[in-house]
């Protein structure tokens, strides 16, 4: 049965002709990298990848996010359970070191005012999901405030939105860990029901994260490229919050690639019909 399931799983990451492809789900087509292994995420970090997990390289996470219709450029990399009823999402950015011990004024603009900038961004965003002729979207608030681990040297956050076309509610779970050269951003997607479960799992799993060596945090030199902004910054768009007093579009639209992330419900579908394929034959 062991032998099934994994010429099952080869099978589904190939392009050949198959019953899966004829399936008409363009995610069969995904050359998706099964666990167990190692995810590479660019030159900057690695994930475990465990049994029962999948992870996908930039340039097919890239293709996942357009099926998705969510914005997607190619440094993005997808980390996700089999059953897909959650997935993450890795990107790094070279904003260089944020200095965590700045003063709480700066590190503190208030929740509130967090939020609202979130809703300006997500307007303008919607903006452009028009013009693709996507779904828009309503930031609703949030799910949880941003919390800072000093010792993890993580940020994490949560917001609560709705899809408007269908008024089916989604949670992006932010979490942003520092690095010597700049952040790595993790976005866990996830229905509100489940959230709390996902969360936990991902936690479990992100044990198996890791800078390379050469750009953990407490590698830090006196000469590294220090960040223009603190912590907060980072929860309203990092160097996306600083292009956009000077109008530069391209970084903008980066940030919001990263800041919302959208799962359809036919990609649920296809892994359940996949689990349920795999239980049948077992």
């Amino acid at each position: 049965m062991l032998l099934l399931k994994r010429v099952l799983l080869l099978l589904l990451t190939t392009f050949s002709l198959n019953l899966w492809a004829e399936e008409a789900n363009p995610l069969s087509s995904l050359a998706w990298q099964f666990g167990p292994g190692v995810g590479q995420i660019g030159d900057k970090a690695t994930i475990q990848i465990p049994k029962g997990y999948a992870f996908l390289n930039a340039q097919e996470t890239k293709k996942f996010m357009e099926m998705n219709q969510n914005f997607a450029n190619d440094k993005e990399y997808l980390f996700a359970p089999e059953s897909l009823e959650w997935f993450s999402v890795f990107q790094f950015s070279p904003e260089g070191y944020i200095r965590d011990d700045a003063n709480a004024e700066e590190n503190d603009i208030g929740a509130d005012k967090m939020l609202e900038a979130m809703k300006h961004n997500t307007e303008k965003a919607n903006e452009e999901r028009q013009k693709r002729g996507w779904g828009t979207m309503t930031i609703l608030g949030w799910r949880f405030k941003p919390h800072y681990d000093k010792e993890a040297k993580l940020l994490e956050w949560a917001y609560v939105a709705k899809q408007d076309k269908d008024n089916q509610e989604v949670i992006n779970y932010n979490t942003r860990i520092l690095g010597r050269t700049g952040v790595m951003s993790l976005v866990l997607v996830s229905s509100p029901e489940t959230l709390d479960k996902s969360v936990a799992t991902l936690k479990q799993k992100m044990a198996g994260f890791d800078y390379v060596a050469g750009e953990k945090y407490t590698e830090f030199k006196e000469g590294d490229r220090v960040a223009e902004y603190g912590l907060a910054a980072l929860i309203v768009g990092g160097a996306a919050a600083v292009a956009a007093k000077k109008g530069f579009f391209p970084v903008i639209l980066g940030f919001l690639a990263a800041a919302w992330k959208f799962i359809a419900l036919a990609v649920v579908g296809f892994f359940a019909w996949l689990k349920s394929l795999f239980t049948k034959k077992e």
